[in-house]
């Protein structure tokens, strides 16, 4: 069992920089493909970025590609998210997810733990 812990929202201008953290707890962390997610008020959550927990490839959803960076620090049991150029539409609650194995991908429905998300607000 792994249980995400997210950090680093907050409020930024257009065009400023934040970095996500998500600090996952288990012993079985490094069998889990960790993904980042995001819902703003009114839509539903949608897929942001992934890590494959065997060989660290990176998956990225078009709107934030060239401007976001996910990566791991197996070490520290924990999933950061470089994001840069940030713009309003970024404004959204941001999750971290930990699915088992390599197989987990895009969907919502394929992750098994979640963290209660932290806040990331962009200001025009």
């Amino acid at each position: 069992q792994v249980q995400p812990v997210e950090s680093g929202g907050g409020l930024v201008q257009a065009g400023g920089s934040l970095r996500l953290s998500c600090a996952a707890s288990g012993r079985t962390y490094m069998m889990y493909t960790m993904s980042w997610f995001r819902q703003a008020p009114g839509k539903e959550r949608e897929f942001v970025a992934r890590i494959n927990y065997a060989d660290g490839t990176t998956d990225y959803a078009d709107s934030v590609a060239g401007r976001f960076t996910i990566s791991r620090d197996n070490a520290q049991n924990t999933v950061y998210l470089q994001m840069n150029s940030l713009n309003p539409e970024d404004t959204a609650v941001y999750y971290c997810a930990a699915g088992y194995g390599s197989r987990p991908g895009r969907r919502v429905l394929q992750y098994d733990y979640w963290g209660q998300g932290t806040q990331v607000t962009v200001s025009s």
